[in-house]
């Protein structure tokens, strides 16, 4: 038994030998589109909508908060599109911290601390987080 634990732990070791640090975590598809990417080649690109919601899912840490269709924390996504709309307002200037809250202001307190991260955004990142509140619009 003590052997095979041996060899269980040998065959581990080196069958991880010669992959760098940076691979780790990553599947074979996430290391080819860097590796495209790296080689000068141009990259699939997302459209506004699909870069906003990956966006909301993760960078932007929305998803903690908000839902696509209920309330959760914040309102929802549904919400927040159709009063920005009704109102013309702009939720790019509000994720700049340009803008009041429109949608509950009483709640802008719980959402201040994330306007930090929002901030640090690029134009075409909040544009596209825009674009995907909006497509949540029925």
């Amino acid at each position: 038994m003590k052997k095979l634990l041996i060899i269980a732990i040998a065959f581990v070791a080196f069958s991880c030998k010669g992959k760098d640090e940076e691979s780790f975590g990553k599947d074979d598809n996430t290391k080819k589109s860097e590796a495209v990417v790296s080689e000068g080649m141009q990259a699939e690109t997302k459209t506004p909508v699909e870069l906003g919601e990956s966006i909301y899912l993760g960078k932007g840490t929305c998803v903690a908060c908000h839902k696509v269709d209920e309330k959760l924390i914040g309102p929802s996504l549904q919400e927040i599109a159709k009063i920005y709309k009704e109102k013309n307002g702009s939720i790019v200037a509000f994720l700049k911290g340009e803008s009041e809250a429109i949608v509950d202001p009483a709640q802008f307190a719980a959402m201040e601390p994330n306007l930090a991260l929002t901030k640090t955004f690029s134009d075409e990142e909040l544009q596209a987080l825009e674009a995907y509140l909006n497509s949540t619009l029925k």
